[in-house]
C-alpha cells in the first residue's frame, strides 16, 4: 500500500508540473512561435488576390478568376434596380410588378406558387395549407387587407429574404419567378375579393 501511495503521488506531482508547464503561462509574452497541437486550417496554402499563380490549370497565370459565365455578382444584382430588389432608386417599395403581366407570367406564378407557397398559405391563399395540420398556425392569409394594400415590392422582399417563420426563397426562385408568384397572388386576391361589376362582360356570361 505504501509503494502504491508513493507511485500515486509521484504521478500526481509530475502531472501537475506538466499541466502548469503547458497551460500555466497563458497570457505570458514570448517570441517563440506558438505550440499548435491542432493547426487545422491556420497554415493553409492559398493564392493572394491579384498575384501570379503557378497553377498550370489556369493558363493565364493569374490568381484572381473571372465570374463563371452566366452568373451574376451581388453587386450587379444590386445595380439591377427594381426588378432584382423590389425597390425604387430612392429606397421606396415598387408599387406594381415591374414586368408585363401576361397570361404566361401568371401561369408560371401559379406553378411556382403551388410548389413553394401553397403548402403553407393554401391553394386558395387562405392560410390553410397542409402545414397547419402539423401545428403551424401562424400563416399569413393572402386575402387580409394588410397584404392587399402592401406594395408588390415589399411582397417581393418578403419572398426574397423571408419574414418571421417564413424562410427566404431567393435561392429557389429567381427574380422573374418571384414577380410571377406575386402576379398570381394578386389574381388570387381578385378571385376572392373582386366584384361582379369588375368582370368583363364576355367572361361574365360564361360564369355560373
Amino acid at each position: 500500500m505504501k509503494k502504491f501511495l508513493i507511485y500515486f503521488f509521484t504521478f500526481w506531482a509530475l502531472s501537475l508540473v506538466a499541466i502548469v508547464s503547458i497551460a500555466g503561462f497563458r497570457g505570458g509574452l514570448s517570441r517563440k512561435p506558438p505550440l499548435e497541437v491542432f493547426p487545422d486550417m491556420d497554415r493553409q496554402p492559398k493564392l493572394r488576390p491579384q498575384t501570379k499563380a503557378a497553377f498550370a490549370g489556369f493558363g493565364d497565370g493569374l490568381s484572381s478568376r473571372l465570374h463563371v459565365a452566366g452568373t451574376v455578382s451581388r453587386e450587379a444584382a444590386r445595380e439591377a434596380g427594381d426588378f432584382a430588389t423590389g425597390k425604387n432608386a430612392d429606397g421606396s417599395w415598387v408599387d406594381a410588378v415591374p414586368v408585363p403581366v401576361t397570361r404566361e407570367l401568371v401561369q408560371r406564378g401559379r406553378e411556382r406558387y403551388g410548389i413553394y407557397c401553397a403548402p403553407c398559405h393554401g391553394v386558395a391563399g387562405d392560410g390553410n395549407g397542409v402545414t397547419t395540420k402539423f401545428g403551424m398556425a401562424a400563416v399569413a392569409k393572402l386575402h387580409d387587407e394588410r397584404l392587399i394594400k402592401m406594395a408588390d415590392g415589399e411582397i417581393f422582399n418578403t419572398i426574397s429574404n423571408g419574414k418571421n417563420l417564413m424562410l427566404p426563397y431567393s435561392d429557389k426562385l429567381d427574380p422573374n419567378d418571384r414577380w410571377a408568384v406575386i402576379s398570381y397572388v394578386r389574381a388570387l386576391q381578385l378571385s376572392r375579393l373582386g366584384k361582379k361589376e369588375e368582370i368583363p362582360d364576355a367572361v361574365r356570361t360564361a360564369l355560373k
